[in-house]
């Protein structure tokens, strides 16, 4: 009996054996009967690629479902199926097959590890998996028709073939997303994406983090010794496909654990990957490294010079008059740019001009020359590279009373005069400039330090507390990194704790290199000394030591509204009550700047980020730095320059740069709208029909609707009938849309369904009274 169990076990094992050899193999496809596992490989049909079940090089156990090289010795890993949830159990309970109706699944020990999430239309009961040759690994039903494709979820590699971009009628996104480290594949911190929410380009970021990004060149089909490429930009993709010339030669891209986006192409002989190009290249790569209106340089010891020190001349000097050209440069931010690619060079120059909010234009296509970009805000992220590397110029507008570009025609001109006498005109015309630099800056020294207070009359500075300088460094641990709370176009702001008194305050600190300075340090002191409303920012008194400048305000421990309402996990402790006191607070905080002040104060930078929240989330507006004040008869303006910040912006001001407390008014009705739904109205794409937050609200308005703009989290807490007036007060605010129409590639108008009278004093106290 023993002996005859032994033998059974023995014969047992041995079938087992068998039965594992025998299943261990190269295959063709994977079914409903035929199915991988731990050992198996499925293999492409020229052998190039090999699907299986792999362990990263090192120390991990872990196991995952990937593709591969197979005739490169190196094993190199282009796809992961479960990277964020490796398989840890028994290796020889593995397996991968198809289920109905046609999904790849991949089990361990009974439980479902990973699966490719098909959604069916149509029950296919004979679908089967391919791998291509190309690395894409489809599951296709019994009439040949693609289910699923490896190649529509890409890891940390783009291979030739694949694509890369959005698709605005699916909304299906390529994209990159690295490993965690080298030895594991689960999501890293870096991403490699098309930002299209203007003119694309490509964005390296970590995180939120933006590290490095590039425009879109909008070139046809392009072609090197190596591959071929396509762009195509249009009103429903925006995508970049390459291939190779050569079916033997091997390429990759791979974003990097260590956040490069590296071109890779095999040695055979060397056995090696050699790198053919690596983003970022080097430090001017570095994402908006000189700020605004800088540009980096590599052939210098100064990384970061201003526009006007750069080599330019003006291409055409008579019909660009207040412009200067700048050539083979990296183009900046499109991030605030609007863009038409059928328009000529020549007509995108006269839209420039006839806009008072541009700032500069370009075209988008290098090669011919044509399609229009126009920028409407900072120029950030510029570089001084070679036309070899896809240098571009950029018409950057000024104004024509700027002596330093006279000057510059001159040095252009100085070009065709003899050698001695330009070196001597050079001479004299950088020494003039620098004299005229230098008095400009003794000037804006005079101004901080002495006119400041001169005009403390006007401004009631003698009456405004001022702190000094010791005492606020005490108070912020002498500017402790610990203690910034965040940084603006003014600089950064700390919080602080007066010893004596022990009050918490926050402390804005005029920067060396804002972008705004000492006007709009002594126009919001002369703002807000006047001022005193719960719903305003209490101003505690002033620092001016040297060249040192500072505002002292009330510490608000909730800090902006946008940190909640555009937060996913915040904005659940913002219940509709609360965010209905908010609105009702920024309403009553604007209907005491337009009527009750002394002064009727325009604000012009009325966002989400500008309203600050204490203890309680009572609303409090903050940051006048840019506001205007009017006087008693005063009901509109015009200005040269247009700031603020756009998606708040009025039509009338961003287009006309006028302003009126209407341009306040308008701001607000989007900031109702953003409390409700909690999104953004800028960056707000709606999937169906191409919106923005403003354009959404009124379709879903007309259509009897308006409870779907809700904020999903706003569902067991909210009053519809204070949601929907409070969506109604949004829509009267903003009376006309401005808003973004991808299928003709133009900024549009889409005119209000609801009159409302033009008197700003009546619109004023219409929204007053129903909130």
């Amino acid at each position: 009996m023993e002996l005859g169990s032994s033998a059974t076990i023995f014969l047992l094992l041995f079938s087992l054996l068998q039965f594992h050899k025998t299943h261990t193999a190269e295959l063709n496809t994977i079914s409903n009967s035929q199915f991988l596992t731990y050992g198996d490989t499925l293999v492409s049909p020229a052998g190039n690629f090999e699907l299986g079940i792999f362990r990263p090089a090192g120390i991990s156990r872990n196991r995952y479902l990937g593709i591969w090289y197979k005739k490169i010795s190196l094993q190199t890993v282009i796809w992961v199926a479960n990277r964020a949830s490796p398989i840890t159990g028994a290796s020889s309970l593995d397996i991968l097959k198809i289920s109905d109706p046609g999904i790849l699944i991949l089990i361990n020990n009974n439980t479902v590890v990973w699966s490719s999430n098909t959604t069916v239309i149509t029950s296919s009961r004979n679908a089967t998996a391919k791998l291509h040759d190309t690395g894409n690994l489809v599951v296709i039903d019994e009439h040949d028709n693609d289910i699923w494709r490896s190649f529509d979820h890409p890891t940390d590699t783009l291979l030739p073939g694949m694509k890369f971009g959005r698709d605005f009628l699916t909304n299906k996104e390529w994209y990159l997303n690295s490993w965690r480290t080298n030895q594991d594949p689960n999501q890293g911190e870096f991403t490699w994406r098309f930002d299209t929410r203007n003119y694309p380009q490509n964005q390296l970021k970590q995180g939120e983090i933006v590290k490095f990004r590039e425009a879109l060149s909008g070139d046809p089909t392009v072609s090197n010794l190596l591959i071929t490429y396509d762009v195509v930009i249009n009103s429903t993709e925006v995508t970049f496909i390459y291939n190779v010339v050569n079916d033997s030669i091997v390429l990759r891209s791979t974003l990097s654990s260590y956040g490069k986006l590296e071109n890779l192409m095999w040695v055979e002989d060397g056995k090696k990957w050699q790198i053919l190009t690596a983003l970022p290249r080097d430090i001017c790569d570095t994402y908006n490294i000189c700020s605004s209106y800088g540009s980096c340089r590599l052939d210098t010891s100064q990384r970061c010079v201003c526009l006007d020190e750069t080599r330019f001349v003006p291409r055409d000097r008579k019909s660009w008059e207040i412009a200067d050209w700048y050539s083979n440069v990296k183009l900046p931010d499109t991030e605030s740019c609007w863009f038409n690619r059928s328009m000529k060079l020549k007509e995108c120059e006269e839209m420039c001009l006839k806009n008072c909010s541009c700032v500069a234009y370009s075209n988008t296509d290098a090669i011919d020359g044509g399609g229009c970009l126009i920028w409407f805000d900072d120029l950030i992220d510029i570089t001084e590279v070679s036309a070899s590397m896809g240098g571009r110029d950029i018409f950057v507008r000024m104004a024509s009373s700027e002596l330093g570009l006279i000057i510059l025609y001159h040095i252009y001109y100085v070009r065709e005069l003899n050698n001695g006498i330009g070196v001597l005109l050079i001479g004299f015309i950088f020494a003039w400039l620098r004299y005229r630099r230098v008095k400009r800056n003794n000037q804006a020294e005079q101004i901080g330090k002495g006119e400041l207070l001169h005009e403390s009359k006007e401004a009631d500075i003698d009456q405004l507390p001022l702190f000094s300088f010791s005492k606020i460094a005490n108070a912020t641990a002498n500017f402790s990194m610990d203690n910034k709370l965040g940084e603006g176009g003014f600089g950064p702001v700390y919080k602080g704790i007066l010893e004596e008194e022990g009050h918490e305050i926050a402390v804005k600190r005029l920067s060396k290199t804002s972008s705004q300075g000492v006007d709009e340090f002594k126009n919001e002191v002369i703002c807000i000394s006047k001022l005193q409303h719960r719903n305003l920012v209490k101003l505690l008194g002033c620092c001016i030591h040297g060249d040192e400048k500072m505002l002292i305000y009330e510490y608000m421990p909730n800090r902006s509204l946008d940190s909640f309402i555009f937060d996913k996990r915040k904005r659940l402790l913002l219940n509709w009550p609360k965010r209905f006191n908010i609105i009702n607070g920024i309403a009553r905080g604007l209907v005491y700047l337009h009527q009750d002040s002394r002064l009727r104060i325009i604000h012009r930078d009325l966002k989400a980020s500008n309203i600050l929240l204490d203890l309680d989330m009572n609303p409090k507006i903050s940051d006048f730095g840019i506001a205007r004040r009017f006087g008693g008869n005063e009901t509109e303006a015009n200005t040269e320059r247009v700031v603020g910040t756009y998606g708040y912006m009025s039509p009338e001001y961003a287009l006309d740069c006028l302003f009126s407390i209407k341009s306040n008014v308008f701001s607000f009705g989007v900031l109702v709208l953003e409390i409700v739904s909690g999104k953004r109205n800028r960056g707000f794409v709606h999937p169906e029909h191409d919106n923005n937050l403003i354009g959404h609200a009124w379709s879903v308005y007309n259509e009897g609707r308006s409870m779907e703009l809700n904020d999903a989290s706003l569902v067991e807490s909210c009053n519809s009938f204070e949601v929907l007036r409070s969506i109604e007060v949004g829509l009267l605010c903003v009376q006309k849309v401005h808003c973004r129409n991808r299928s003709s590639q133009h900024f549009s108008w889409k005119g209000s369904y609801i009159r409302l009278r033009t008197s700003l004093r009546v619109r004023i106290l219409e929204v007053r009274s129903m909130i």
